[in-house]
């Protein structure tokens, strides 16, 4: 299996951006363990999950930060990384990429 360079770091890049727009998000960060991150996950009432970083080498998942970024760009009211999916469907995803 290759490890495809240019999608990790565009993940990379997603991330930075987003943590970087807002101070409450970086505090917020301080609370993950090392070699995860965080994100909010939902339509109406968002909720808080805390994921390994090795998801961001999974297409599936870079498929949910490309619409993260479509969706909000950059500059998201809330700060951190927002991704625009129903629960059940981020939930589906996940388990399928845990080890």
């Amino acid at each position: 299996m290759a490890i495809r360079l240019p999608a990790i770091r565009n993940a990379k890049h997603i991330l930075r951006r987003s943590l970087s727009n807002c101070r409450e998000a970086i505090s917020i960060s301080a609370n993950v363990p090392k070699g995860y991150f965080a994100v909010h996950v939902g339509e109406e009432q968002e909720k808080r999950f805390v994921i390994p970083i090795s998801y961001l080498n999974e297409p599936v998942f870079l498929e949910l930060l490309n619409k993260a970024e479509e969706e909000f760009g950059f500059d998201h009211p809330m700060g951190g990384l927002t991704i625009p999916c129903k629960e059940e469907i981020f939930i589906d995803i996940t388990s399928r990429l845990a080890p």
